[in-house]
């Protein structure tokens, strides 16, 4: 079984006032951190604080890399056709400066498509639109002159270009981060197609895969994250129990927002939310069905959509790194043992 990099990712959902938000996300990346996790990741989201709680990630990162000493910090993603490319360099070449290095910078086409025409843009063209911006970042990256032959980025910042990745739903998306060499971050559940309502998510991600190895230029090795919402106890019935009230907290969420969201019982709404719940056990052998996660550099886990209560979170941090990840190829104690000889 190869290695693997273990990662936590962060909507910033909890239940709390913006201000609480960032301090709960704060701890659990704190948290694990000292669980010897490898990388933490925040998404972008504007305006709809149920989609998500974080417009400006690289500010709230900062923050997260003066309370933090080892554990790499990702954006996953920042909406790249509705940031200014150029800026998105500045930010992402400062943040990887005063965090030491410690950068993975996820890009992505997508976001709420109500959420463009407050930046004066069509949804409709996030595709276009991301393309152009990308080439201006690998640009900036690179040192070329930014518009100006005297304009180049400051601070230089040539180690990100190994260092992007790109969000994808699409084989094409998959076939365009392999060409580029840049890492291929899968999402933890995507959309159904009409003529696959019951297709399980590997149907969906391994041809995403495919793509990225076939296009991935020769001696480039692939960086390929597996996303997945996960929630572990360690008694199973409470870890049930809480992803019940979270789901459905979401299923409604989604219908006042005139998204039309199936089922009432559990089984019915993990399978909608493609999520794995119950004891370290439990979960082992859920996602051990997970064909794609046989394929990942980084298995990445999160607590959305059942969103429990701050300890639970915390705790299932633990057991992930306790008992669950080093089923699927994490070596914690590797992680240990390179973390005392860097000091």
């Amino acid at each position: 079984m190869k290695p693997i990099r273990l990662g936590f990712f962060s909507r910033l959902l909890d239940l709390a006032e913006p201000g609480e938000r960032y301090r709960l996300a704060t701890e659990q990346i704190a948290c694990a951190e000292r669980n010897l996790f490898d990388t933490a990741w925040v998404a972008q989201h504007h305006f709809v604080e149920n989609e998500g709680g974080l417009p400006a990630p690289f500010v709230f990162l900062a923050h997260v890399a003066a309370h933090t000493r080892r554990i790499r910090l990702g954006t996953g993603i920042v909406t790249l056709p509705m940031e200014n490319p150029v800026r998105v360099a500045e930010d992402a070449a400062v943040f990887d400066l005063l965090s030491g290095g410690r950068l993975e910078l996820g890009l992505g086409s997508g976001g709420t498509p109500s959420a463009f025409t407050s930046f004066g843009l069509d949804s409709a063209r996030r595709g276009e639109i991301f393309g152009r911006h990308m080439d201006v970042v690998r640009s900036a990256f690179r040192g070329d002159p930014l518009g100006d032959s005297d304009n180049r980025l400051y601070p230089a910042a040539p180690q990100l270009l190994d260092r992007i990745w790109q969000a994808t739903f699409s084989v094409a998306g998959g076939a365009r981060a392999g060409e580029a060499g840049d890492g291929l971050m899968l999402s933890r559940s995507q959309p159904r197609p009409p003529d696959a309502p019951d297709a399980s998510l590997a149907d969906l991600q391994s041809p995403i895969i495919d793509a990225y190895l076939a296009a991935l230029p020769p001696g480039r090795e692939p960086r390929i994250m597996g996303s997945r919402s996960v929630l572990i106890a360690d008694d199973g019935d409470e870890a049930r129990r809480l992803a019940l009230i979270g789901l459905r907290r979401n299923r409604d969420r989604l219908r006042d927002g005139g998204r039309s969201v199936s089922g009432d019982t559990l089984e019915e709404l993990l399978a909608t939310a493609d999520s794995h719940v119950g004891t370290p056990r439990e979960v082992i052998a859920s996602l051990g069905t997970d064909r794609t996660l046989d394929r990942v550099t980084d298995l990445v886990f999160q607590v959305h959509s059942m969103d429990p209560p701050q300890p639970y979170i915390l705790r299932s941090i633990e057991l992930m790194a306790e008992q669950v990840a080093p089923a699927f190829g994490w070596q914690p104690q590797a992680r240990s043992a390179r973390l005392a000889a860097a000091g």
